[in-house]
């Protein structure tokens, strides 16, 4: 299984991973006294991590420890100022960076149009206008806006929750943030209206013939409304009675049937992840158990049919902005009577949603983990070279890389989100940190990143050390499972960005852990923990 940053509350969201650890032999005793160049150990053996230079006593006792005995770790780490290679184990060697692939496909959209890049969602007016009434169709044409105003707060910047909505199912601790989810669909409507279209006497159709793709089995579209899913939000009553239970956005057909019951306090907090009923595919129902003094818990159900719901969405907000519409407001959306895409193009524009700027994008993926948001980059760059079917965005993204100076060669990539099968060296990983360094619009894309104590899948992560606020990274992680001995298996956990050492460097850094055993979900939780205690060891002994 996979995880965007793999957190809980409390204890962190995947963390860095900052280190050097053999592949044979490690013993708890290792002093990690530099050597002056290293030293190869047996044939076909990695290096020993005392024998590599430029590692900091204390990251060597954590990573010493016995579940990471069998693991292999890959890091580089270069001053961004004079270019001097700092640390070096491994890495020109590719392995899997989970999420840290995110870096890759934002950063190519970053690269392509500059972080004040935006896109404006139109609707278009499909017929002829009297008296206030249009014969004919209202078409919202999607063009992958990650928001749609649903994450705008009042200063225009994007909002998020450290650990977010996105993750609410895999892992406890999800919350909401307090922007209403259909504020752009509303915005989009209370144009209509002023338009002077009072009345749609034909159909609202929504267009997303933009691109198509598709994420680990979930749609990739040009039209996002609350990033394409339902939430629910349970919280408990008294001890023995039913727990209350939320749906947002209540957009229609869409019910809940809660049958959550609250128990003792200290008991059992449980509760499923909201599905269809078998009699009614547009009733959801959630079950479980949770504590009295539980805090309230947030499970989300991801849509397939995402423009119905969002036809249904925007036929709704027209209705609220006091516009009639004679459509079925909960028929399934049909774009089988549009006119080409250039066509519609052409008709006249009757409102018009502008996405944040690319910086906030960014930011809302990266600072998450958001991975259909780092998948719709792809597609959206793949849709501007004209390909439909997202296809083609990796090439694009590989050639907007080569052309900034990278060598792309030091990756192997197959999605824009980072699930498995993407590969990279860690040297490549710091060698995009330094084409981002060197750009005016340097200390923007730095701050897209997690904060080490401070937010996003950092939140928690050394909170209390000299380091926090000093490293801004992004994190990957990849979670598996050893049927055999009934344990957890770290696949992989990476963290790659830049850090302000403790005597004022400017460095770039990528570390990389492959494989770690824990007997339960605590242990890796603790990894977390761990790495980051090696980012601070390293930040404060630079």
């Amino acid at each position: 299984m996979t995880r965007r940053g793999l957190t809980r509350a409390g204890a962190g969201r995947a963390a860095v991973v900052v280190a050097v650890i053999a592949a044979a032999a490690v013993t708890a005793g290792c002093t990690g006294t530099p050597s002056s160049s290293p030293t190869p150990s047996s044939a076909g053996s990695a290096y020993r991590p005392g024998q590599v230079p430029g590692l900091p006593d204390a990251a060597l006792d954590v990573m010493n420890q016995p579940q990471y005995a069998q693991g292999r770790w890959l890091i580089s780490v270069e001053d961004i100022d004079t270019g001097e290679t700092l640390i070096d184990l491994d890495g020109d060697k590719m392995a899997e960076p989970g999420s840290f692939v995110k870096t890759y496909s934002a950063g190519a959209a970053w690269v392509k149009w500059g972080p004040d890049h935006t896109v404006s969602t139109p609707v278009k007016q499909n017929g002829t206008v009297n008296g206030g009434t249009l014969t004919g169709d209202l078409v919202l044409v999607g063009q992958g806006d990650l928001t749609m105003g649903g994450r705008t707060k009042a200063d225009g910047t994007v909002d998020f929750a450290n650990l977010d909505h996105n993750d609410a199912n895999p892992l406890p601790g999800a919350t909401l943030t307090p922007e209403n989810p259909l504020a752009g669909l509303d915005e989009l409507a209370a144009q209509v209206k002023a338009s002077g279209i009072s009345a749609v006497n034909g159909d609202v159709v929504i267009d997303d013939r933009l691109f198509s793709g598709e994420l680990a089995g979930e749609p990739i579209t040009p039209t996002i409304i609350n990033q394409n899913l339902l939430d629910v939000l349970v919280t408990p009553g008294a001890e023995g009675q039913p727990a209350t239970a939320a749906l947002t956005p209540a957009v229609a057909p869409w019910t809940l049937v809660n049958e959550v019951q609250t128990v003792a306090a200290g008991g059992p907090t449980k509760v499923t992840p909201p599905t269809p009923s078998p009699d009614n595919p547009n009733e959801l129902v959630v079950t479980g158990t949770i504590a009295a003094d539980s805090d309230p818990v947030l499970k989300v159900y991801v849509l397939d049919d995402t423009e119905s719901f969002a036809r249904t969405a925007f036929i709704e907000a027209l209705q609220r902005a006091g516009v009639t519409v004679s459509a079925n407001p909960t028929a399934p959306n049909s774009a089988a009577t549009l006119p080409d895409q250039a066509a519609v193009t052409a008709l006249p524009t009757v409102a018009a949603l502008e996405s944040l700027p690319l910086a906030e994008e960014v930011k809302y993926t990266m600072k998450i983990s958001y991975n259909r948001g780092a998948q719709t980059f792809i597609c959206r760059l793949a849709a501007e070279a004209g390909d439909p079917t997202c296809e083609s965005g990796m090439g694009i993204a590989q050639q907007i890389w080569a052309d900034a100076g990278l060598d792309t060669l030091g990756a192997s990539l197959v999605d824009g989100s980072g699930l498995s099968g993407n590969f990279i060296t860690p040297q490549n990983a710091v060698d995009i940190q330094t084409i981002f360094a060197k750009r005016p619009d340097a200390e923007r894309w730095k701050e897209t990143l997690p904060i080490l104590g401070v937010d996003g899948s950092l939140a928690d992560v050394q909170a209390d050390s000299e380091s926090a606020g000093k490293v801004f990274a992004k994190t990957g992680t990849l979670l598996g499972g050893d049927s055999f001995n009934g344990r957890y298996r770290l696949v992989t956990k990476t963290l790659g960005g830049v850090m302000d050492t403790e005597s004022g460097r400017h460095l770039a850094f990528t570390v990389m852990v492959n494989t770690g055993f824990y007997d339960d979900l605590d242990g890796v939780f603790e990894a977390n923990n761990d790495v980051g205690a090696v980012a601070a060891a390293i930040q404060q002994a630079y």
